[in-house]
């Protein structure tokens, strides 16, 4: 398994790098990531249990050891990110199931085929 605390500590690492190198680019990122801060509606910490819902569904590690430190500050449990990420799972098998539907819909379209066989 991955060391998360270094993994966590060389993208933050990266991160500066890319930051000295695009300053505009990080600022403009930092301005969406923070932009929850100012939310109404929704608390931090489900602000949080719904990134790292994200984080599974888009395959991003920095986003996971990210999302986790800060989710454990606003005292998320292990028990909250279990349930919190079943509906991460249950809407990446909806998605493959919706997606071969439209897989199936263009094979018929480019056949020439209406209807499945």
């Amino acid at each position: 398994m991955l060391d998360w605390l270094k993994y966590r500590a060389s993208v933050k690492s990266r991160v500066g790098d890319l930051s000295k190198l695009a300053p505009e680019t990080v600022k403009g990122y930092l301005v969406l990531a923070n932009s929850g801060d100012k939310a109404q509606h929704l608390d931090a910490k489900t602000r949080e249990l719904i990134s790292l819902a994200v984080a599974v569904t888009t395959r991003c590690d920095g986003c996971i050891a990210s999302h986790v430190e800060a989710a454990m500050k606003h005292g998320v449990s292990k028990a909250e990110i279990a349930e919190a990420l079943g509906v991460a799972i249950a809407m990446n098998a909806g998605a493959a199931l919706v997606y071969t539907a439209r897989t199936l819909d263009c094979f018929d379209q480019m056949s020439g085929t209406n209807a499945a066989a």
